[in-house]
């Protein structure tokens, strides 16, 4: 783990300074994110239990399918909102980041429910196609589409929050993905209603399998990259370096680190070697947290050194 950031004029030495820039607030708890994991969780609970019933009655293994993701909605929702609450608190003595992480852990925790509903889904549609089941179409096609409306619905309650919190993201493509889970559902049922084919449902029910396994894969991939410490998606490493080496009278940047601390909140440290006499460090440091802050850094430590004096030369 890197460094904590370190408080203002740690370092009493006019030449060396390591300064944690006063930082706009990066992620924020907002009360309509509460609101929105709430009501997602009672709507996608009441629809499970629906879609599930119906499934079972009526032979639809892909209407079942359908209802375990959306169980997997409510279960990822619970998490996530649980992680989004635990990172809002304040830092301790012992955990001195916070619970941020926490968040992180959600959404890891998330793309894992993703893919083993996904491996469900195939494996039981793969044993339906070779024991067709008659599939009563018309009351499947209505829960089908209930889902459609109850995941886009609680797609909207997050509304533009997800864009940049991995975990609202996690949820997003839970919500996203079990409103296609249903459309292709919907599809299903109203072609077998029309031919008769049963078969049509077992192989929708592996369709959705594959799809809901890609997306889980690649919110696995990047709750994996974030929890490993690598540098958050979005961020140019070599801008950042650009950035801080184009300040006035910066000679040279090394120790340059760049990661998340929460799946909202970015963090740097990096060690800045600038020419004696070059101006103000407060100006410095203050121009190089508004550089730093347009690229998506808000909280920033950076120490700054003198250029290494040339080596001693004997007689």
């Amino acid at each position: 783990m890197p460094p904590a950031p370190s408080d203002p004029g740690e370092s009493p030495h006019p030449a060396v300074g390591i300064q944690r820039q006063p930082h706009p607030r990066q992620h924020q708890h907002r009360p309509g994110s509460a609101a929105a994991f709430r009501w997602s969780v009672i709507l996608n609970s009441v629809l499970s239990g629906l879609q599930l019933a119906v499934g079972v009655a009526f032979g639809s293994l892909a209407l079942i399918g359908d209802a375990v993701h959306n169980i997997g909605d409510v279960a990822g929702l619970l998490f996530g909102w649980g992680a989004e609450r635990l990172s809002a608190r304040p830092a301790t003595p012992r955990f001195t980041y916070g619970f941020g992480r926490s968040t992180q852990l959600a959404s890891l925790v998330n793309a894992v429910l993703i893919l083993m509903a996904a491996a469900v889904l195939i494996v039981e549609g793969v044993q339906r196609l070779q024991h067709s089941v008659e599939v009563v179409s018309t009351p499947v096609a209505w829960a089908a589409a209930a889902g459609i409306v109850v995941n886009l619905l609680s797609a909207r309650l997050f509304g533009d929050d997800h864009h940049h919190d991995l975990n609202r993201r996690a949820a997003m493509v839970h919500l996203l993905t079990d409103a296609a889970v249903s459309a292709a559902v919907l599809v299903s049922a109203l072609l077998v209603g029309v031919t008769g084919w049963s078969w049509l449902d077992p192989l929708t029910a592996i369709g959705v399998g594959l799809a809901v396994a890609w997306s889980g894969w690649q919110l696995l991939r990047e709750a994996l990259l974030v929890t490993l410490d690598a540098v958050p998606s979005g961020i140019d490493l070599a801008a950042v370096d650009g950035a801080l080496r184009s300040l006035p009278a910066v000679v040279d940047v090394h120790h340059l680190h760049v990661w998340a601390m929460s799946t909202s909140q970015n963090a740097l440290t990096a060690h800045v070697i600038r020419q004696p006499g070059g101006g103000d460090d407060m100006e410095l440091l203050h121009e190089a947290k508004q550089r730093l802050a347009r690229l998506g850094i808000a909280h920033s430590t950076l120490q700054l050194e003198p250029p290494p004096s040339p080596p001693a030369t004997g007689r």
